[in-house]
């Protein structure tokens, strides 16, 4: 299996976002992560993670009960905050990368409830002025779908515990530990898949 022919050309990457409340056109993005997808002996494998802490962009809200949700401090010396468009800007850089890698025209976002992910991504390109986005603009592949078919749950920790794949809850809600885990069922479903 080659992993352009697998997804009719889409290049799977993982993608996690700590925000400051639910809503995309008014709410910050904190924190992005993503996690590549690569192909070992015709079986889907977890790559390199890449995260970015994110300033909130001027003028949108940060509800306190979402850093409560998440425990992000946003006033940690060690944060290292960057900007909403110099985060994107570098992981678009390093999708394009893989995307080249395995010649496929465009990324698919992955995710754990995706279509949330997706639009803050969208809205955060749209407002950032972003030329371009690696991904298709409303196709995502889902591990709440995924994970439902293989294991009849959709909570990440309780489809990992189905899965076998260990499962640390005082990680969780950090992007980067997300979109690790996420990277594990994703492929793990997808590799275990048998076509009728």
């Amino acid at each position: 299996m080659i992993l352009k022919d697998r997804f009719r050309k889409y290049l799977p990457v993982v993608v996690d976002i700590e925000t400051g409340g639910f809503d995309p056109l008014k709410n910050a993005i904190l924190e992005i992560a993503i996690t590549l997808i690569e192909e070992e002996e015709g079986r889907l494998i977890v790559g390199d993670t890449f995260r970015h802490h994110i300033e909130p962009f001027e003028g949108l809200i940060v509800e306190k009960e979402s850093l409560e949700f998440t425990k992000i401090d946003l006033n940690h010396p060690l944060r290292k905050a960057v900007s909403e468009k110099d985060a994107l800007t570098d992981l678009f850089k390093i999708i394009n990368k893989a995307r080249n890698k395995h010649q496929c025209s465009r990324a698919i976002l992955v995710g754990h409830n995706a279509h949330f992910d997706s639009s803050f991504i969208n809205e955060s390109v749209k407002r950032n002025k972003i030329k371009k986005s690696p991904f298709h603009p409303f196709s995502v592949l889902d591990t709440v779908s995924l994970g439902v078919l293989a294991t009849n749950q959709t909570v990440l920790a309780r489809v990992c515990d189905s899965l076998n794949i260990d499962y640390d809850s005082k990680e969780a809600h950090s992007a980067a530990y997300d979109s690790d885990v996420t990277a594990k069922v994703f492929c793990r479903v997808v590799n275990e898949y048998k076509p009728i």
